[in-house]
């Protein structure tokens, strides 16, 4: 069977929804909506919407700015995470360079004896020499080692490889180093989780989230393909109970394990404040979708400072974070 469907206007998009029971009260409105966000990229936020799912028939009392407000907030929802997951990957990859260069030499990852999989090496240095011709004269510091060290072969040394490579890189040279290598449970150790085994699947997770957020993919109410191992004693605050394994699709168990790794990091971070923040923003938003419990901001993990019944200062920091976000083009 071939795919025969034309392609449709706006109008035509618009009065298509309309007829399946999606109520559009400003047509302007929806129409400026539809022209900078395609229809197919807000089909996955009505979706839950619709009681026919084959005929794409609309529950009763469906709206279509209730479906733009939980694009926006999934939106913003993937810009906190975002940031959660820059302070985890800077921090990731110093650790990489700092300890196994020290352990081994600057040039360790190009050393076949340090990892357990040849054949992940080799693709590993794959990527790593494609991502060297791609940066050498885009990063100064790159450019300066090419230009000085000429009869150099090698790569230049960890401190300045590492830093062009993305965090699923590193993931799989962690994930692939000898266990010979002290490095590996050190770093593990040094994230509160323990050793490797636990760390690289969390690594893995936190890597494959990266890449739906890089990509404006949907994180609410999506099932991610991550299931990070759960510590059975964790040495820094956790949930009182760990989600059963059926719920670890959820967003927040994944959530959880940055959290419990950006506060090591970071241990006066805001992203507790910033999530009570956004859920309060947009309180039709079903916690469930997201495997949110109801006093999510009760548990250890997420005590913060700044979620206080101190009115002052709560509002000195929501007036301080909006602000931010305005500054920053997020509102």
């Amino acid at each position: 069977m071939k795919f025969t469907k034309p392609a449709t206007n706006i109008d035509f998009q618009i009065n298509q929804l309309k007829s399946r029971g999606l109520i559009i009260n400003d047509e302007a409105y929806a129409k400026k909506v539809l022209s900078d966000i395609s229809y197919y990229r807000l089909a996955g936020y009505w979706w839950p919407f619709q009681s026919d799912k084959i005929n794409h028939k609309f529950k009763p009392n469906s709206h279509f700015e209730t479906v733009v407000k939980l694009y926006r907030f999934d939106s913003e929802l993937r810009k906190m995470i975002f940031d959660l997951i820059e302070e985890f990957e800077i921090s990731f990859r110093t650790k990489m360079i700092y300890h196994l260069a020290h352990e081994l030499t600057p040039w360790w990852f190009e050393n076949s004896v340090n990892f357990v999989n040849a054949t992940e090496h080799i693709e590993s240095m794959k990527t790593i020499n494609k991502d060297l011709r791609l940066n050498r004269k885009k990063e100064v510091f790159l450019l300066e080692h090419y230009n000085k060290y000429t009869t150099d072969t090698r790569c230049p040394p960890a401190w300045k490889t590492l830093e062009i490579l993305s965090l699923g890189a590193l993931s799989k040279l962690y994930g692939n180093l000898t266990t010979k290598c002290k490095a590996k449970d050190l770093i593990a150790a040094e994230f509160g989780t323990v050793n490797h085994t636990y760390f690289h699947s969390w690594v893995q997770d936190i890597s494959q989230i990266r890449n739906i957020c890089a990509h404006h993919g949907r994180i609410w109410n999506k099932t991610l393909p991550g299931r990070p191992k759960m510590l059975s004693k964790p040495p820094y605050p956790w949930l009182k109970a760990t989600p059963p394994l059926i719920e670890h699709g959820d967003l927040y168990i994944h959530l959880c394990c940055m959290k419990y790794i950006v506060n090591i990091i970071s241990p006066n971070n805001n992203y507790t404040f910033r999530l009570y923040v956004l859920l309060k923003r947009y309180p039709n938003v079903d916690l469930k979708a997201l495997g949110i419990p109801k006093n999510w901001f009760k548990e250890e993990l997420w005590k913060n400072k700044m979620v206080v019944k101190n009115p002052i200062f709560t509002f000195y920091h929501k007036v301080r974070f909006i602000v931010g976000n305005v500054v920053n083009g997020r509102y």
